[in-house]
């Protein structure tokens, strides 16, 4: 893929917004920080960064990170000459930072999500690697760019959390060496491991015990979901981050095809997110309007906690019979 054209519009302009998607994992986080660093480092130019939703506490570490703007500390009024969403498959993941996105002077979409319907100005899309922070390392050495040690911890991090630690499907021999030449500039495993698998707070932990404890199997055993209410995540003080990895917990059984977790979000509206070995649940999203990979996907359904297990489940048996 020519990059080129990024490079030129971002030689062009005065003024960078780079933005992660709502509920930031460690690709979107690592990838919208390691693209910041980058041109920084390259062009001479300041990015600013926006989360758009609260910050994990796990991704704490990550270098800059707490010098990103929030949807309700930046300025909404700012036409940004360039806006540059990383890893958000849908415009409508930027919440409202999608105001700032609209009024841009050019937009650039860099992404590996397979529904991604390419929504931007400029659309760098690879269903095939494993990460946006894959891409974005493939991008940077195309370009002849300068890789720091901390756009490297930043791209590291992306890699890691997106293939599961390198267990999942998408750890392909371009992955690893991504990583391989990440670790080369001094990333060091070991300690972004234990920043991302190893720092969770108890309230996140217990809480997640008590919903694998109380998931529901079907289909003999091939099916697991479980639930999160809003009165669960109080009753163990627990962040809204608190489901992230839950899914991978139930997927991880022995019998599992198909897991996935719904929590409550608001009035009748519910959170899904969606693991398999097998059947291609970023199907199952798209009926809601979500999506994602075939093995890891997500969708906000508007229904109850209940419903929305009623109607994934009638979505699963369809793919699965």
């Amino acid at each position: 893929m020519d990059c080129s054209k990024l490079n030129d519009i971002i030689k062009s302009s005065k003024n960078i917004l780079i933005i992660s998607h709502i509920n930031p994992d460690g690709d979107t986080l690592g990838s919208m920080l390691g693209l910041a660093g980058a041109i920084k480092e390259n062009f001479k130019k300041k990015c600013d960064t926006l989360l758009v939703s609260n910050l994990p506490k796990i991704y704490e570490f990550l270098p800059e990170v707490k010098d990103s703007k929030t949807i309700d500390t930046i300025d909404k009024s700012r036409e940004y000459d360039l806006v540059i969403n990383v890893d958000v498959a849908a415009i409508d993941r930027i919440a409202d930072g999608q105001i700032l996105f609209d009024k841009a002077k050019y937009t650039v979409n860099i992404d590996h999500h397979k529904t991604n319907n390419a929504y931007a100005d400029l659309n760098i899309i690879n269903p095939d690697a494993s990460s946006t922070g894959e891409i974005l390392y493939g991008i940077m050495k195309q370009l002849g760019w300068e890789i720091s040690y901390e756009t490297a911890v930043c791209l590291y991090t992306a890699i890691l959390t997106d293939t599961g630690s390198f267990r999942f499907n998408n750890t392909t021999v371009k992955a690893l060496e991504a990583a391989s030449e990440l670790v080369k500039i001094g990333v060091k495993p070991p300690e972004i491991y234990k920043y991302c698998y190893e720092s969770n707070p108890k309230s996140l932990v217990l809480l997640q015990a008590y919903c694998v404890e109380k998931a529901v199997f079907s289909e003999d055993n091939k099916i697991v979901y479980t639930t999160v209410y809003k009165k669960d995540i109080e009753k163990f003080c627990a962040g809204e981050d608190c489901t992230e990895g839950l899914t991978e917990k139930l997927r991880a059984i022995a019998t599992t095809e198909v897991a996935f977790v719904v929590k409550q979000s608001g009035h009748n509206i519910s959170k899904v997110s969606m693991r398999s070995n097998g059947i291609d649940v970023a199907a199952v999203c798209a009926v809601f309007g979500g999506g994602g990979h075939a093995l890891a996907a997500g969708c906000v359904v508007k229904a109850s906690v209940e419903e929305t297990v009623r109607k994934i489940l009638d979505e699963v048996n369809k793919k699965m019979y």
